[in-house]
Formats: structure tokens, C-alpha cells, sequence
């Protein structure tokens, strides 16, 4: 990987002066740290790490047992600040997430006790097997930052970024995420099984007692330098023509009759945010469609919905592939009219 000064230049002064390492330097060291607990899969890690940069929440789907949860307080602890973790079951109330009122008897009045949400980072593990009630307690402190509790909106702690899991919906005791809440994750990640080669190495780890825990990981970062990072993500220049194109993917989407559900505008601010993330990941001031085409479908698929009818039976990832290759991209941002400034 190359690392750029770009952002020496473009980033308020005030800012890059104080780092005392680039911070794509930074964010490769929490990458390695990741993938030390989580063997062969720096790619998904590279995409969890742009979803969080561009300040967006993550969720990760897959069977049990792959490291869905590893995953997630591995890039919690990387990242520093205060880690929260809420194991849903079926008996939670939106209490148990978000904290309630209960009775003082020294002063004899009522105060407010905080619930795990009050974290900079915090993970949700398996949220579909809560009730649809405790799940929709969440869409205010995803979107807002912010929560409402007897009357009183109190804000969250800055940064704040949910992690969530989930176990797919074939398995017993699991309930479908509402719509609402599936479009304020910006990026939906699976694992999958290892590959031989690092299956193991990790049962070798295992068998010589040298297996690293995610909790024994340290910060690389304090929560400022994160929020900061976060801010230095949106001054990346994205291309008239780039933000065209991603209309015309949008619209393209809402015209499918395969599709009972397209891409929200929420959507289209994502894709660009995790495009923007993308290219700060690799020191470049400037968004390209490499960015946007590697995103895709992570911060899209999920928020679609398929008719169950509809003629292929194509999935939703299937349907965003096909509309980034059919959308045709203008010509000032093709590689050749670049320049050769990659």
C-alpha cells in the first residue's frame, strides 16, 4: 500500500499538523492488528474499516461460529474509547439497550441509570433474536446520535458507531431487522469459512496456547484522533461526473421490476461517504470509480428487496452488480481521462 501526503495540504491546518504519523499509516497498523485475530480476511476488515470511517454502522451477517464477534471488538478495541457490548435475546425490553429511570431511596427521587448504548463503540451481538420492539429502539441512536428516554433526548458519546450480528433468518429463534433499521447500517459484511490455509494456522494457535484474544488488543488511536480522521474522510473531492453516475444507479434501481424496494437517498450519501472512506484508506484526496465499483455492493445489496416472484430469482447482490455494469460511467472519469493520476 502506498501512503500519500494529500491530506498535509487539502485538511484543515490545524489538524495535520498535530499527527505525528500519517493516518493511513495508522489505520494500516489497526488493519494488521485486526487480522491477527481474525487470520486471511483483510479484505473484509478493509471494508469494515471504511464503513466505520465514514462514520457509518456495520452489520454482520453470517452462520455461527465464523467470527462474526471476534470481528467486532477486535475493530472495537483498535479503534479506543469506551467498548459496550448488548447480547439480545428474546426477552429484552428497550430499557435493557437504552437505560430507564429508577428509584433513588437516598435522595427519594427518580434518576436516570445510562444503558450499554452509552458507548463511543458498541456491539449489538445476534440483534435478530430481539423482539421487533427492542430492535426499532435503535433507530434514533443510529441516525440522530442521540437517544429520547421518558421524555428526555440525551446525545451519545462522540464518536459513536454500532457494530451489529446476526445470524441468518433460517436459524430458530430469529426475527427479520425492519427496513427502517437495515437502511441505517451502511454496510452489511459476511465472513465466510476460512480457507484451509488459515484454518490452520488457527487451530495451530489454539493447540500451542498461542491463540491472541480480541479483548487483549490495544488502541492504536484515541476517540479525537478517530473523530478526526472521520472529518478529514469528507474533504475527499468527489468528480461531478462520479456523483452522476451514482444518480443514475439510484434511479435506475427505483425502474427495476424485480425490485419492491430501491435505493433511498440514504443509500446514495452512504455509497458516497464509503467511497470518500475507500479513498482515504489509500492516502488519495479524490475519490475514483474504483471507490464507488468496491463499495457497492456492501453499502447497497442489503437495503433492497427482491419480489419474491420476480422472474431469475436473482439475489439483491446480484441485482447491484448488474446495475453498476449496465450504468455507464462519463467519460471525464474513466482511467484514461484521469491522467495517469493513480
Amino acid at each position: 500500500m502506498m501512503f500519500h501526503s494529500k491530506y498535509q495540504s487539502t485538511a484543515r491546518q490545524e489538524e495535520t499538523d498535530v499527527w505525528q504519523e500519517l493516518p493511513q499509516v495508522l489505520i494500516h497498523r489497526m488493519l494488521q492488528r485486526v487480522e491477527g485475530v481474525l487470520l486471511g480476511k483483510r479484505e473484509l476488515i478493509r471494508q469494515m474499516f471504511t464503513a466505520l470511517l465514514a462514520g457509518g454502522h456495520v452489520l454482520l451477517e453470517d452462520k455461527p461460529g465464523v467470527g462474526k464477534t471476534v470481528l467486532a471488538e477486535a475493530c472495537a478495541r483498535v479503534i479506543g474509547g469506551e467498548f459496550k457490548r448488548i447480547q439480545f435475546t428474546s426477552d429484552m425490553l428497550p430499557s435493557d439497550v437504552l437505560g430507564g429511570a429508577v428509584w433513588d431511596a437516598a435522595r427519594g427521587e427518580l434518576k436516570y441509570v445510562t444503558g450499554p448504548i452509552m458507548g463511543n463503540v458498541v456491539l449489538a451481538d445476534e440483534i435478530n433474536r430481539a423482539s421487533p420492539r427492542t430492535q426499532s429502539a435503535l433507530l434514533e441512536a443510529m441516525e440522530e446520535r442521540r437517544i429520547t428516554v421518558d421524555g428526555e433526548t440525551r446525545p451519545l458519546p462522540s464518536p459513536f458507531m454500532l457494530i451489529a450480528t446476526q445470524n441468518p433468518l433460517r436459524f430458530e429463534g430469529t426475527s427479520r431487522l425492519p427496513e427502517a433499521q437495515l437502511d441505517r447500517f451502511m454496510m452489511r459484511l459476511s465472513i465466510g469459512y476460512p480457507e484451509p490455509q488459515f484454518e490452520k494456522q488457527l487451530l495451530e494457535q489454539y493447540a500451542d496456547g498461542q491463540r491472541q484474544e480480541p479483548h487483549k488488543i490495544r488502541p492504536v488511536l484515541m476517540p479525537e484522533e478517530w473523530l478526526r480522521m472521520q472529518r478529514e474522510v469528507q474533504l475527499a473531492h468527489v468528480h461531478p461526473g462520479l456523483i452522476e453516475y451514482m444518480v443514475q444507479v439510484a434511479d435506475a434501481s427505483r425502474k427495476m421490476p424485480e425490485l419492491s424496494l430501491a435505493m433511498s437517498p440514504r443509500a446514495g450519501r452512504d455509497w458516497l461517504r464509503a467511497a470518500q472512506a475507500s479513498a482515504y484508506l489509500e492516502g488519495r484526496g479524490y475519490v475514483l470509480p474504483d471507490d464507488l465499483l468496491a463499495t457497492g455492493e456492501a453499502v447497497l445489496a442489503h437495503r433492497l428487496e427482491v419480489y419474491p416472484g420476480a422472474p431469475g430469482r436473482m439475489t439483491a447482490a446480484q441485482l447491484v452488480e448488474q446495475l453498476l455494469r449496465a450504468t455507464q460511467l462519463p467519460a471525464a472519469v474513466l482511467p484514461k481521462a484521469a491522467g495517469g493520476r493513480r
